[in-house]
């Protein structure tokens, strides 16, 4: 079995807290006919280094529809900076336009396969999985970047088009799993594109 959520199947579940105080889960997000999951943290230096360009897209692409949901799995054991207190300090002294959400169990990073800090999942209005990867190929120098997958797949999916290229790797630090030394990946976890011969 795959570690990562397979294109075509369904969203996993969840009920988590956010920084604002309510706890929300997938049906929250129902009204939105294409809905972005993003596996971040507070910490990551590719997270950091893209927070203005995901900014701009979640402005563009939020009035047209599109939820956004992202979700911090990072344990706080590893990297402090990463605890939920940090998180809504985070959310304060930023402002950032989407849900940041906390997983502290790690069962939804778990339940998607999430590789690393930041980590992209776009599901349709049945909430299908049409892509995951990364937002960009270069996410610590975003306005360098040649590839902006994550906006192709939303402009092509709301245009009602198929996703040209629905897998690509996610580009970050791996996901800080409790318990385990801080550059620790679950043994099945893979590339999602091999790489070239």
């Amino acid at each position: 079995m795959a570690f990562t959520l397979q294109i075509g199947e369904k969203a996993p579940d969840f009920s988590l807290p956010s920084t604002t105080g309510k706890t929300y889960t997938l049906a929250d997000f129902a009204e939105h006919p294409v809905l972005v999951v993003a596996f971040t943290c507070n910490h990551c230096p590719f997270v950091k280094e893209s927070d203005e360009a995901i900014r701009q897209l979640v402005e563009r692409f939020g009035p047209e529809g599109v939820g956004f949901a992202f979700i911090n799995s990072n344990s706080a054991n590893t990297y402090e900076e990463d605890s939920f207190d940090n998180m809504v300090e985070r959310m304060k002294e930023h402002r950032f336009p989407w849900i940041y959400l906390h997983d502290a169990s790690q069962e939804v990073a778990a339940a998607y396969g999430a590789l690393r800090t930041p980590h992209y999942y776009v599901f349709d209005r049945e909430r299908k999985l049409v892509y995951t990867g990364r937002a960009m190929d270069n996410p610590r120098q975003p306005e360098q970047s040649t590839s902006k997958d994550l906006e192709r797949a939303l402009s092509e999916l709301l245009r009602g088009e198929p996703v040209s290229t629905s897998l690509t790797n996610p580009v970050g630090c791996n996901v800080k799993w409790d318990g385990k030394e801080a550059h620790w990946m679950p043994p099945e976890a893979c590339d999602l594109v091999p790489p070239k011969e």
